[in-house]
């Protein structure tokens, strides 16, 4: 299995060209982000270019949910995306108005040529395992964006319960985003830290797995993102909001990890 690194920009300081060149020296393959303003969308596609970095743009639907994703999706086709990550939908909608979504997510994709991955994420349809599950076995050419920091969090627990879910929501993964949750949160401390040795252990099962499902090898490539966020999701100090980690070293000793173990 080749392997390709994309660098989160959520959360990282500095300039748009620091925060690229950074990827670069760092040996990422690629950079995930929200796509662009329109000020700095020349400079991005240059940037994009000048260092040879694949991008996935990341999407947020809202309101009018299908109109907003078909022209996010739209937009996103000017930079050339290896897929298109999506957060879609929220959990409130009926599973008449999920249903309609999902239907036209499915034609605007097709139209557009671009692999849609749609992120299993809180707030969003996919919020549980349960929930995600419906949708896969209802449409069975949706793929998704497998970042299970949000199940553990949501559901409390490491998901032992849930395995006929978990499975299929395996078997679809077109990307994957590298956090490690735990029952309380949706991300550990640290995942170096050793009181959360098990949840880092479970978590990389489950990449494990994915990298190998029926999806991943057909790729020209496996796509994986480290991707623990800033304070609100990082554990801070009391009264100074002062992280307890070091937000790029903690995502950076991620992707160096599974590198080692897929080169």
């Amino acid at each position: 299995m080749k392997l390709h690194l994309f660098h989160a920009l959520w959360g990282m300081t500095g300039s748009l060209s620091e925060q690229l060149h950074r990827a670069k020296q760092h040996g990422y393959e690629g950079i995930e982000a929200p796509m662009p303003s329109q000020e700095q969308q020349n400079e991005f596609i240059e940037l994009l270019g000048e260092l040879q970095l694949a991008y996935i743009p990341q999407i947020f639907t809202s309101n009018h949910h299908e109109e907003s994703f078909q022209e996010q999706v739209e937009r996103a086709k000017q930079f050339s995306p290896v897929l298109i990550n999506s957060h879609s939908g929220k959990d409130y909608m009926s599973e008449d108005e999920q249903n309609r979504f999902f239907e036209q997510a499915l034609r605007v994709e097709k139209a557009a040529g671009i692999q849609v991955a749609h992120e299993t994420h809180r707030g969003r349809v996919m919020f549980t395992p349960k929930a995600t599950a419906r949708v896969l076995k209802l449409f069975p050419d949706l793929k998704v964006t497998a970042d299970f920091s949000h199940f553990t969090c949501v559901c409390e627990s490491m998901l032992g319960d849930q395995q006929e879910d978990l499975a299929l929501i395996k078997s679809r993964a077109l990307h994957v985003h590298g956090r490690v949750g735990f029952e309380e949160g949706p991300q550990v401390p640290h995942p170096a830290a050793p009181e959360y040795a098990n949840h880092l252990q479970q978590f990389e099962t489950w990449w494990d797995e994915m990298f190998h499902n029926p999806i991943i090898p057909a790729q020209p490539f496996a796509t994986f993102t480290p991707e623990f966020g800033p304070p609100g999701y990082m554990p801070t100090l009391p009264f100074t909001r002062q992280p307890v980690a070091d937000l790029f070293q903690v995502n950076h000793w991620i992707a160096e990890r599974t590198r080692k173990t897929y080169e």
